[in-house]
């Protein structure tokens, strides 16, 4: 319970409040000054705000002039990152997943760019835990764990229930850059990359390219 009680200099404080750093941006709106499939800037009034991003925030936003994002604000020891989110529910999952022991938010970002919510709520509530384990880094505890807690969660909340084509070298530049920014090697992204291409062929978009390489690295 919340008391309130005045200091030596008669300020009203509140006993027992908790201050929550991650809430401290509900959003962000302005005009994105720059994109990549793993961030955006930015512009509100003159103030540029580097935002991480899904892939789906990605697929989302990337042909708009202005956009708004759910935010949440990650706060480490040694950083501070915001993260952006095009709709509410993706944010929702977001938190759901950075409250589950051994999933931090670089992972729940990677989660989220690996499956859309629709996939991950359905998995989640379904107990797939060979899907889950798709995702880089997710092992079979790790997955395991993910649907232990948030399973009854998303079961309660009734709300939780293809990019442009462009040149093959910009398609493929575009995945390498979200991949390495996720944390995987250029060089071992660029060959999976490459090998999806020459199977599926260049009409694929990013997003799929993205996507595929995520099932294989």
């Amino acid at each position: 319970m919340v008391k309130k009680s005045l200091n030596s200099t008669n300020i009203p404080i509140f006993v027992g409040y908790q201050p929550r750093p991650d809430r401290m941006y509900a959003f962000l709106e302005g005009k994105i000054s720059g994109i990549t499939p793993a961030s955006v800037v930015i512009d509100c009034n003159g103030v540029g705000y580097d935002v991480s991003i899904s892939v789906n925030t990605y697929t989302k936003i990337k042909d708009l002039e202005t956009c708004r994002l759910h935010t949440h604000l990650s706060v480490r020891e040694d950083a501070m990152v915001l993260f952006g989110f095009a709709a509410e529910d993706e944010r929702v999952l977001f938190r759901h997943l950075i409250s589950v022991s051994g999933v931090g938010a670089g992972t729940a970002r990677l989660i989220l760019s690996s499956l859309t919510p629709e996939e991950l709520t359905d998995a989640i509530v379904s107990g797939n835990v060979p899907l889950l384990q798709r995702v880089k880094g997710i092992g079979g505890k790790t997955a395991q764990r993910i649907i232990v807690d948030l399973k009854d969660k998303l079961s309660r909340d009734s709300g939780m229930r293809e990019i442009l084509a462009g040149p093959h070298n910009t398609k493929k530049e575009e995945a390498l850059t979200a991949l390495t920014m996720l944390g995987f090697n250029k060089v071992l992204a660029g060959k999976v990359v490459d090998k999806i291409l020459k199977e599926e062929g260049l009409s694929v978009s990013v997003e799929h390219l993205i996507k595929s390489a995520l099932k294989v690295l």
